[in-house]
């Protein structure tokens, strides 16, 4: 068989197994864009930068950072997205608290960090 012939099959095989990749519902969103997601349009104007280019840190909830998280949340840590670039000298820096499950905001707000 001529080898001319094996270029349209391993092309179609190529797009096939790229192709697979694309509908991949179970593809998780970074934790910054989940946090960046629950912000309103007057807070997403102050981040000038991408969201890519906040800090996550996974911390203990404090009595400095309690009064920002949901009443309601019962676990000691969270991972705390801080968005860089927006410290004014009035509120602080915006962040995002959200659950060890990666998926569920649990509260946000200016901190001083």
């Amino acid at each position: 068989m001529n080898k001319l012939a094996f270029i349209p099959i391993l092309l179609l095989l190529t797009i096939t197994l790229t192709g697979c990749n694309l509908f991949d519902s179970k593809k998780e969103l970074p934790i910054e864009m989940i946090a960046f997601n629950s912000l309103t349009d007057e807070e997403r104007d102050l981040i000038p930068v991408s969201p890519k280019d906040s800090i996550v840190e996974k911390i203990t909830i404090n009595n400095e950072n309690k009064s920002l998280i949901d009443k309601g949340y019962d676990k000691d840590q969270v991972y705390s997205v801080t968005f860089n670039n927006i410290e004014t000298d009035s509120s602080g820096k915006l962040t995002v608290f959200v659950d060890l499950d990666k998926e569920t905001v649990v509260g946000k707000g200016f901190t001083s960090k």
